[in-house]
């Protein structure tokens, strides 16, 4: 399963570029995460990464994804948000409205596989 992470607000190619260094700063995901860029519009050479893909699967991605999202939500200005996008669910992390303590339980949800 996959996790498609799109981060809004603020100057969302920094934003987005500061993500994927925490993601690949991590050694679970640091081989499983990678840049989707946006296609090119007319008269560009190439588009800015829209989307960040993190591949789950087993050994403890979801949760490494989860404490990173988490850690770096806390660190943001209050004008990013960041949509987690699975094949199970969506959850929009809004910093300006959303308590950073509140955001663990709304990822376990959208990235843990086990329905029980």
């Amino acid at each position: 399963m996959d996790a498609r992470i799109k981060v809004s607000g603020g100057d969302p190619v920094q934003e987005t570029a500061g993500l994927y260094e925490w993601l690949r700063g991590d050694r679970t995901l640091a081989a499983r995460v990678r840049a989707e860029p946006a296609p090119p519009r007319d008269g560009e050479l190439g588009g800015a990464t829209e989307v960040l893909v993190v591949a789950l699967g087993s050994g403890g991605a979801a949760a490494a994804l989860t404490n990173v999202l988490v850690a770096w939500v806390k660190s943001r200005r209050p004008d990013v948000s960041v949509t987690v996008t699975t094949a199970k669910a969506s959850v929009k992390i809004d910093t300006k409205d959303l308590p950073a303590d509140a955001v663990l339980p709304l990822l376990r949800e959208a990235l843990h596989e086990d329905d029980a």
